[in-house]
C-alpha cells in the first residue's frame, strides 16, 4: 500500500512499464492489478458533518479544560499544604497540556476535513504536516499517561509513607519531573526524525500515525511496541499505586474506632478519587489505540493481515476517537470529583441507602468537608 500525501492534481500518474520483450503483456497485467487494487484503497472523501463534529468536539474540549484550569489555579494559590500543592501542580500541567495536546492535533485535522482529505501518491511518501500531525498524536499521547503514572506513584508514596514523602517531594522536584516527562515524550516521538520509525496518513485521510497497516518494517514495529508498551506500563503502575492508595485508606478508616478522631486526611481521599477517576478515563480512551496498533502492526508485518485491512482500519479509526476523549474527559475529573461535589454525593447516597449505624457510616461527611473551611482551619 501507499504512503500518503496531499493530493495535487497536477502530480503524474504512476503508469506502467511496458517492456517489449515478450513478457510485456504479463508486466502490464500485473501493473493494471496493482493500479485497480490501490484504487480500492483510496480514501473515502470525507463528509462536511465530520467537520462539524471536530469542531463541536475541540470547542468542548476547550470550554472543559478551561473550567478545569481556572478550579486548579485557584485551588493551588489558596492550598498551604506541600503535598496538596504538589498534587495540584501535577494536575494543572496535566490539564494544561491537554488542552494544547486538543487544539493543535483538532486544528490539523479540521484543516484536512476542509482541504478534502489526502491521498495516495507516492510510495513511502509523507508530508510536514503528516509528519507534525503523527508526532503531536504520540506526544501528547503520551504526556497524560507519563503525568497520570507520577501522580499515582506522588499519592501512594504520600499515603503508605507520609514521612518519606514529605522528605523526597518537593514543588522543585515535581518541577523536574514535568521536565523529564516532557522530554521523554517528545524523545518518542521525533524517533522518526532519526528513521527509527515512521509516520502516515490513517483511514480515511484526516489524521495521521505510525505506520501500522502497510510496508512496515522492523523500525515501526518497534516504534509501535515502544509506543504502546510505555503507555499500557503506565497505565498499569498507576493502576498498581492507585490501588494500593486506596486500600491504604479505607483500611485506615475501617480500623478506626467509632467516635474517635479521624486520622485520614480529607484531601487525600480527595486526591485518590480524582486519580481514579483519570485512570478509569485513560485505560478506557488509550487502551484501544495501544492495543489495536500492537494488533494492526504485528499482522501486517507478518503478513497475516491478508484481506482484514478494512477491518484493522477500522480498529485504528475506533481507538484515535476514543483517544481524543480523554482531553474532554479529564477535565472533569477535576470539576465533578472535588470535595463539596463528593460531600453532597455521599450525603444523597446516605439518605437513600439508610448507611447510619452501618459499617459505611464511618465515613462521615467530615472527610469531606469543604474547600472553603478547609482553607480557614489552614489559615
Amino acid at each position: 500500500m501507499l504512503a500518503l500525501s496531499h493530493y495535487n492534481s497536477s502530480a503524474p500518474l504512476l503508469l506502467p512499464h511496458v517492456a517489449n520483450d515478450s513478457g510485456g503483456k504479463v508486466e502490464v497485467r500485473a501493473a493494471v492489478e496493482g493500479l485497480s487494487h490501490h484504487e480500492n484503497l483510496t480514501f473515502e472523501e470525507p463528509t462536511a458533518g465530520g467537520a462539524f463534529i471536530v469542531i463541536l468536539s475541540m470547542t468542548l474540549g476547550i470550554i472543559s479544560n478551561i473550567v478545569a484550569l481556572f478550579i486548579l489555579v485557584n485551588a493551588y494559590s489558596l492550598q498551604r499544604r506541600r503535598s496538596k500543592a504538589t498534587f495540584l501542580l501535577f494536575a494543572t500541567s496535566l490539564v494544561i497540556t491537554d488542552s494544547i495536546g486538543h487544539v493543535i492535533p483538532g486544528a490539523l485535522v479540521l484543516r484536512l476535513y476542509l482541504s478534502g482529505a489526502a491521498r495516495p501518491q507516492y510510495v513511502n511518501s509523507s508530508d510536514g504536516m503528516c509528519q507534525f500531525l503523527g508526532g503531536s498524536m504520540v506526544f501528547f499521547g503520551l504526556c497524560p499517561l507519563f503525568m497520570g503514572c507520577a501522580m499515582a506513584a506522588e499519592r501512594c508514596l504520600g499515603v503508605t509513607k507520609p514521612l518519606l514523602h514529605s522528605s523526597l517531594v518537593t514543588k522543585r522536584r515535581a518541577k523536574i519531573c514535568l521536565s523529564i516527562i516532557w522530554l521523554a515524550a517528545l524523545s518518542v516521538a521525533l524517533l522518526p526524525c532519526f528513521q527509527l520509525g515512521s509516520y502516515t496518513y490513517q483511514e480515511p485521510g484526516t489524521w495521521c500515525f505510525i505506520k501500522v497497516l502497510s510496508d512496515t518494517k522492523e523500525v515501526d514495529v518497534a516504534f509501535v511496541v515502544l509506543f504502546s508498551g510505555l503507555g499500557l506500563a503506565s497505565l498499569a503502575v498507576a493502576l498498581v499505586c492507585n490501588t494500593i492508595s486506596g486500600l491504604t485508606l479505607v483500611f485506615a478508616r475501617l480500623r478506626r474506632q467509632p467516635g474517635s478522631h479521624h486520622s485520614t486526611k480529607s484531601h487525600d481521599i480527595e486526591m485518590v478519587v480524582q486519580l481514579v477517576g483519570i485512570m478509569v478515563t485513560s485505560c478506557i480512551c488509550w487502551s484501544p489505540l495501544l492495543i489495536f496498533g500492537l494488533m494492526s502492526v504485528i499482522h501486517s508485518y507478518t503478513g497475516t493481515i491478508g484481506h482484514s485491512l478494512s477491518y484493522y482500519e477500522t480498529l485504528m479509526v475506533m481507538g484515535v476517537r476514543l483517544a481524543t476523549w480523554n482531553q474532554i474527559l479529564d477535565p472533569w475529573v477535576y470539576i465533578l470529583l472535588r470535595r463539596t461535589v463528593l460531600r453532597k454525593i455521599y450525603l444523597i447516597a446516605k439518605c437513600q441507602a439508610g448507611l447510619r449505624g452501618t459499617i459505611l457510616g464511618r465515613w462521615e461527611p467530615s472527610s469531606f468537608p469543604s474547600s472553603e473551611k478547609n482553607d480557614v482551619d489552614q489559615v
